[in-house]
């Protein structure tokens, strides 16, 4: 099945799939470059096939060295291409780190607007894999903290389809997690849609009593915990931000002025996490429609721990229930 058809059920991962391979046919400045992302298809297989449909100069096996993946894919941006950097699992992006935020998200200030640098940085991350220690990290704070970076998380299959196409078709650097426990459920993806902006957060499950803002993996967390709360008479609004640099704080703000409630869940650590951020601003924003103090729903401030443990690390639907609950209580 092609990328020109128009609605079918995929995994998100396949939708992702599907957008690099349209990307491929429709630029040829496009590159896909990582560790085995080409005879192997990545270690996800998202990248299945299109080595062999596109050939080894368009996807590119490198060698085991992140901070040479994305500084040559920086070069390869001055010189005029589009590539699509895959770091093989979260934890192993740090040797690029340096990379990433003195070079990559600097650049297009340093020239005063003259130089554009069009990469995409696609980082599978969080946990519920049951993966040893490094493959489970939510490390998306620390990127959305760079100004110059766009960060961006789909939740849905629809979502990765196309917010991967506009990644890829923006000049300025994207870094795009891909939350890799979601990688196998599917969702209907309409290839000739009108997707809207890439930054733009949409309201997932529309309700009155609180908010549920979450991205990535969380958002389905969020949709059954409002089915859940639905059961006890409750209605939940869940937002999905879908990006993290920018925030679309406008839809959160107007959902909450509804609500009167907020409660933002990640799967990062709640400590300096992206949901303090909307916490503050929406405290700024709705001080007079808040009928409670916005509540953080995420991991705990340690390591990620063994995968035996990894359940009671995460965020799961009792612990937003209870902050639902804590939040309705006052």
């Amino acid at each position: 099945m092609t990328a020109q058809t128009s609605a079918q059920k995929l995994p998100l991962a396949k939708a992702i799939n599907e957008s690099l391979r349209r990307a491929l046919e429709n630029d040829p400045k496009v590159l896909i470059m990582g560790e085995d992302v080409g005879k192997l298809g990545g270690v996800f297989r998202v990248t299945d096939g299109l080595q062999k449909d596109f050939g080894e100069d368009r996807v590119i096996d490198t060698p085991l060295a992140e901070s040479g993946i994305v500084g040559t894919a920086i070069g390869l941006a001055l010189r005029g291409y589009r590539p699509v950097v895959e770091i093989q699992f979260d934890g192993f992006v740090f040797p690029a780190y340096d990379q990433i935020v003195t070079q990559l998200a600097k650049m297009h200030a340093r020239a005063l607007g003259k130089v554009k640098l069009p990469v995409v940085i696609r980082i599978p991350y969080g946990g519920g894999i049951g993966a040893v220690e490094h493959h489970s990290e939510s490390p998306e704070a620390l990127f959305a903290h760079v100004a110059g970076l766009k960060c961006v998380s789909p939740s849905n299959a629809s979502d990765a389809y196309w917010m991967m196409q506009q990644a890829i078709e923006s000049d300025d650097p994207v870094i795009f997690f891909e939350p890799k426990r979601r990688y196998w459920d599917k969702g209907e993806v309409d290839t000739s849609a009108i997707p809207g902006p890439l930054h733009t957060a949409r309201v997932a499950r529309a309700g009155t009593d609180l908010t549920l803002a979450a991205y990535g993996p969380m958002v389905k967390t969020c949709l059954e915990a409002a089915a859940a709360a639905e059961e006890e008479g409750k209605s939940l609004e869940v937002v999905d931000l879908r990006s993290m640099s920018p925030i679309d704080f406008d839809t959160v703000q107007k959902s909450v002025e509804k609500t009167g409630r907020l409660v933002v869940v990640h799967e990062a650590p709640v400590f300096y996490g992206s949901g303090a951020e909307i916490a503050a601003r929406i405290t700024e924003r709705c001080f007079y429609h808040l009928e409670a103090p916005v509540l953080r729903v995420g991991g705990f401030h340690a390591p990620y721990p063994p995968a035996r443990l990894e359940e009671e690390y995460l965020p799961g639907l009792d612990r937003v229930l209870d902050s639902v609950d804590r939040a309705l209580a006052y």
